[in-house]
């Protein structure tokens, strides 16, 4: 009896096992044909992309495609939580290995302004995403919940750098954070039109708003 029992419970891990496995391959599949998509949605745009424009600009077909995604709306929300995760995971690093106020101030502004040059398509995709995110209620819980996501991790950075010149913050970090979001999409607009100055004034627009907000805590 107590063999059967051992085998029976073997096959039941054997089969777990398996399930465990064809989740974690379906979960990569996606992945990589996020990675596959990302530069189609990020060139064209919400509006003007569906599966079969990004099939014909990839090398993988549109019933492969509509396999791993329900649809355009479940494939770019998809894309837009992966690269903001990464970005995320990004600045995480930075806060963890910055060692003085300072190093800190001057990674996060220089990481933004970074991926500001770097990155610009990716972050017009996720305005483009967030303003249709207005109209198209399907995916409007995915925007928000990447937004307060990025909103927290704003947070941290900002609070970590008062509390370590042994300040404090003089706003919500929901109000930095919208100040810091405005001046950065404000900066997008114009890189993207060809204004050399928008990413030269962004460091100094950050700057800025750390300035006003990280205050004297007798103030």
């Amino acid at each position: 009896m107590s063999t059967r029992v051992a085998e029976h419970k073997q096959v039941v891990r054997r089969r777990k096992i398996d399930q465990l496995s064809k989740i974690d391959k379906f979960a990569q599949r996606r992945a990589q044909l996020a990675n596959s998509a990302l530069r189609t949605l990020a060139e064209l745009g919400y509006a003007r992309t569906s599966l079969r424009e990004i099939a014909q600009n990839s090398e993988f077909s549109h019933g492969v495609l509509h396999y791993y995604f329900r649809d355009k709306v479940d494939l770019i929300t998809y894309c837009v939580r992966q690269y903001k995760a990464a970005i995320v995971t990004r600045y995480d690093q930075v806060l963890a290995t910055s060692a003085t106020p300072d190093e800190l101030r001057q990674r996060f502004i220089g990481g933004m302004t970074l991926s500001l040059r770097r990155d610009t398509d990716m972050h017009r995709l996720w305005y483009d995403l967030r303003d249709q995110s207005m109209f198209e209620e399907s995916f409007r819980d995915d925007v928000r919940e990447i937004d307060h996501c990025i909103e927290r991790m704003i947070g941290r950075i900002v609070s970590l750098y008062a509390e370590r010149l042994g300040l404090r913050l003089a706003a919500s970090s929901r109000l930095v954070y919208a100040l810091v979001d405005g001046v950065f999409q404000h900066a997008l607009l114009g890189h993207l039109a060809g204004d050399e100055r928008a990413a030269a004034n962004l460091p100094v627009d950050l700057g800025a708003i750390l300035d006003r907000f990280v205050i004297s805590r007798s103030a």
